[in-house]
């Protein structure tokens, strides 16, 4: 029997069409069916429209409603496809890898470098693999579809602006390849061993600080006074830069409840703050996580996921924010911090 595939559409290119000020998402979810009639022979779809915006203005709330219509849905059908534009793609498959987990029902995303109404385009192809995966018995959990991979929900990144070959996976296999309809599957799933858990906040009180050379220490005050927790962008494997080393030591200390996650710049190969001084002395003398392997899209979602549904003491985030969920880490960093 054909399985039920709910179609969630968001916007995007894939549903943009030509406006007096540029290309804008103006495609609705039925009408994007109707480009791709062959889906009715892989599945009965059936579409949904939550939003129809640039993928640039996808916020938390968009997660939230995301994982909310899905929730909601879940009892009704065998699968999900989300329609969303690319450039935070990666981000809101990261999301859902950690506000709905363990679920045997799979959760697709997807979506094109071109417009699902042009001549041509990857919008139906993209689309129609989505669907192929969500159809099939063997997939769970939340992915991303697209020129033909099947990318981990927490393993995505966009790594071209306009090519069709938009998207990698970052340091770990593909779970699957898609071609002509066919699934070849690299990594087997597993079942999970508990049921589907869904999560309803995301804390979106972080921030982002990116280093450059010879970065100034104005502003660490502020950040250190209202965020929640502060991802730094480092360089190479991690450290810390002189020019704010002893102003960040002393915020560190005046604020110890405050969360902090040091990530890298470098797409490939994560972090390894034993290596060099200027990260090894800041993590024998401040406490905080180190992101290792994930990818910044995981690590700004799981933090945010963290925080917003785990309330516990700052030393205990590590357990959490070290828990494998959906391949977002390979590396075993509780064993390293402890």
């Amino acid at each position: 029997m054909k399985r039920n595939i709910l179609l969630i559409a968001t916007g995007g290119t894939i549903a943009s069409q030509n406006s007096a000020h540029g290309l804008a998402p103006l495609i609705r979810a039925e009408e994007i069916l109707s480009h791709i009639p062959d889906v009715y022979q892989i599945c009965n779809p059936t579409a949904m429209q939550i939003c129809n915006i640039d993928s640039t203005n996808m916020e938390p709330r968009h997660w939230k409603l995301l994982a909310e219509t899905i929730r909601s849905n879940y009892g009704k059908y065998d699968g999900f496809v989300v329609a969303h534009g690319t450039d935070t793609l990666a981000y809101t498959a990261a999301a859902l890898s950690y506000m709905v987990q363990n679920s045997s029902k799979p959760i697709v995303l997807t979506g094109a470098q071109k417009s699902i109404d042009l001549d041509i385009t990857d919008a139906k192809t993209n689309l129609l693999d989505s669907f192929c995966y969500a159809a099939d018995g063997k997939s769970q959990g939340v992915q991303i579809v697209f020129g033909g991979k099947v990318i981990a929900g927490t393993r995505a990144k966009k790594i071209r602006s306009k090519s069709y070959n938009a998207f990698d996976s970052i340091d770990f296999p593909f779970l699957a390849m898609i071609q002509d309809g066919r699934i070849m599957r690299y990594i087997p799933a597993i079942p999970y061993g508990e049921p589907v858990t869904f999560y309803e906040e995301m804390d979106e009180n972080i921030f982002l600080l990116k280093l450059v050379p010879g970065i100034s220490p104005k502003g660490l005050k502020f950040l250190f006074e209202q965020y929640d927790a502060i991802i730094v962008e480092s360089f190479g494997v991690g450290g810390i830069p002189s020019s704010i080393s002893d102003i960040f030591y002393e915020l560190h200390r005046k604020y110890p409840e405050k969360l902090i996650i040091l990530a890298t710049q470098v797409a490939h190969e994560g972090s390894d703050m034993t290596v060099y001084e200027v990260g090894n002395r800041i993590k024998k003398e401040c406490r905080f996580l180190e992101s290792y392997d994930m990818t910044l899209e995981a690590v700004i979602a799981k933090t945010m996921w963290m925080l917003g549904n785990m309330k516990c003491e700052k030393d205990a985030y590590a357990q959490i924010f070290y828990k494998k969920i959906n391949y977002d880490l390979v590396f075993d960093a509780l064993h390293q911090e402890s």
